[in-house]
């Protein structure tokens, strides 16, 4: 223990006759180390020189790290084996649903983008990531075209955007949803998937009233445009924090920035291309889908429409005028 630190054999010797060992040096704390030193001298009349009292403490200082960095190397060898180990069992699980489900990955690779003068209800578009290379859209030929040079989206399940908004709506909820202002917000109804024209029954919400959310967006845009004129201020071009508030404020509670950024894209295919949207709407509801497979297969369509332009999504919303007062959804920017 003491080896190369300048402690003397008597002094050894004199701490061995006290019935001290290296295992007791080494698990004692520095004050209880100063007390033995004390005893040696007042008591036992040693004459300790200045280099071993430091040697004594750097000695045993050196040994608890030694043993410290010891342990915890055995720590991270046994977690380092575990690690291996549930790779080693995960990856064999894979291969084995990879083996499984070879069949069933083939006939939803050759699944196409699908539009309403070419496709049928059992057709409509289920995964964006579903072609190894890319998007899979319809071309001209009526054959499908895997495109090497799109961006894959990455893959959302329904059920996956469903567990996100409940979270969400968990860390908002409180035993009365109070706005900014005090006032208390009833929870809204849940939106579901209609067709054109038609009412959501019960305590649900259809897509119709979803769009007309936008609609009323743009008028209260038009009224925070009027009231910064008339005060001097700056006007907002889109739809920014400053119109939700105001709409909050006007008492259109159930417009809110997390539900409007979320479906814009829907949105955006609405008034792009109507048809493809009552398309999609019709399909998702025959197959009784929710809301989240929905709202995922309409970013296919715009993808299309994307690459058709030159992937100048930015202009295509600029172009619109019930779009351009809308940003441009992050995963449509990164086209």
């Amino acid at each position: 223990l003491f080896r190369e630190y300048g402690v003397r054999y008597l002094t050894m010797a004199k701490m061995t006759e006290m019935g001290f060992t290296a295992n007791t040096l080494i698990n004692m704390t520095e004050e209880e180390i100063d007390d033995l030193m004390k005893t040696m001298v007042e008591i036992y009349r040693m004459d300790l020189l200045l280099g071993e009292r430091y040697g004594i403490k750097s000695a045993i200082r050196a040994e608890k790290k030694r043993l410290q960095d010891s342990l915890e190397m055995q720590r991270l060898e046994l977690l380092s084996e575990a690690e291996r180990k549930r790779i080693l069992d995960d990856q064999t699980t894979f291969a084995a649903a990879i083996t499984s489900e070879g069949t069933s990955k083939e006939l939803r690779a050759n699944d196409a983008l699908i539009f309403p003068e070419c496709a049928s209800a059992d057709q409509a578009p289920m995964n964006i990531n579903t072609c190894k290379d890319g998007i899979i859209i319809q071309n001209r030929n009526n054959g499908n075209l895997c495109g090497s040079g799109l961006l894959g989206i990455p893959e959302h399940s329904s059920e996956s955007d469903e567990r996100k908004m409940d979270t969400n709506k968990q860390k908002r909820r409180r035993s009365k949803e109070a706005g900014e202002d005090g006032e208390d917000r009833p929870r809204e109804h849940p939106f579901i998937v209609t067709e054109p024209g038609e009412l959501a029954r019960g305590k649900k919400n259809g897509l119709d009233y979803l769009f007309d959310l936008y609609e009323q967006c743009g008028k209260f845009l038009l009224e925070v445009q009027r009231i910064a004129k008339e005060r001097g201020e700056k006007c907002p071009t889109k739809v920014t924090n400053q119109v939700f508030r105001h709409a909050k404020h006007t008492g259109a509670v159930y417009i809110n920035k997390p539900k409007m950024r979320h479906y814009v894209h829907c949105y955006a295919l609405h008034c792009l291309d109507n048809e493809q949207s009552n398309h999609l709407r019709r399909i998702y509801k025959e197959r009784g889908e929710n809301v989240g497979a929905w709202r995922q297969a309409c970013y296919y369509p715009l993808v299309a429409i994307a690459r058709e332009n030159n992937w100048d999504i930015e202009g295509i919303f600029n172009r619109n005028e019930k779009l351009k007062i809308w940003y441009v959804p992050t995963k449509l920017r990164q086209l």
